[in-house]
């Protein structure tokens, strides 16, 4: 079972790693913001370490955007309560540790696999 994280357990890990220091595989993925897994990456090098998700929670959509950012903002606040941090879970590169958020899109006729860097300033 996934462990369920809160918002100090995803600052910790959060703070664990430096950002700088990518792993060729990792150096690929430019995804400040949340983007589409590219189609070359290698995602069986990430390790699922925990999720946002709570079971049996009431459905939410909204974003949390106070400063005008939109979900694609590199800048935009990580809100774990609010679309689609709360559908989301946290990976770990097996190489070089480097933490990501990803959760999947599920359009009328498309599925899309998205992927945000964790980001400690962002975490609000």
């Amino acid at each position: 079972m996934t462990k369920s994280l809160n918002r100090e357990e995803l600052l910790f890990i959060a703070q664990s790693f430096d950002p700088g220091d990518k792993c060729s595989d990792c150096q690929s993925l430019n995804c400040q913001g949340w983007e589409s897994i590219p189609g070359g990456f290698i995602t069986n090098s990430l390790e699922c370490i925990g999720t946002l998700r709570i079971e049996n929670a009431p459905e939410c959509w909204e974003e949390d955007h106070p400063k005008g950012t939109t979900i694609w903002s590199k800048d935009a606040p990580i809100s774990i309560s609010f679309h689609p941090y709360n559908k989301s879970d946290v990976y770990e590169c097996k190489h070089c540790r480097s933490k990501y958020l990803r959760y999947t899109e599920c359009g009328g006729y498309y599925v899309d696999e998205r992927i945000r860097e964790l980001r400690a300033e962002l975490i609000s």
